[in-house]
């Protein structure tokens, strides 16, 4: 299984970023072929040193590797900047 972490840091609008990922990227993201499982974080992003940084943490799970139409949105409103991170998975 292939899995994408998002990390989305502090945009500089949070409003504008959460409205445009809500009703444009969520959309344009669970069309992806091969998405079997699409989770974001609620509440703020910690680390055990305080604040992290990061307004939002997605992870999408593909039975191959995807995503090139949704990274192509994230320039759009990731203002903040965003790191994508992609790797496969095995149970353990």
């Amino acid at each position: 299984m292939a899995e994408l972490v998002v990390l989305y840091k502090t945009p500089k609008d949070a409003a504008a970023f959460d409205k445009h990922y809500a009703e444009t990227h969520i959309p344009l993201a669970k069309k992806l072929p091969g998405l079997k499982k699409y989770a974001v974080s609620t509440g703020a992003v910690g680390s055990p040193a305080g604040p992290s940084g990061v307004h939002l943490v997605a992870i999408l799970s593909f039975d191959s590797e995807a995503g090139k139409a949704a990274a192509g949105d994230v320039p759009k409103f990731a203002s903040g900047g965003a790191d994508l991170l992609i790797f496969d998975t095995k149970e353990v």
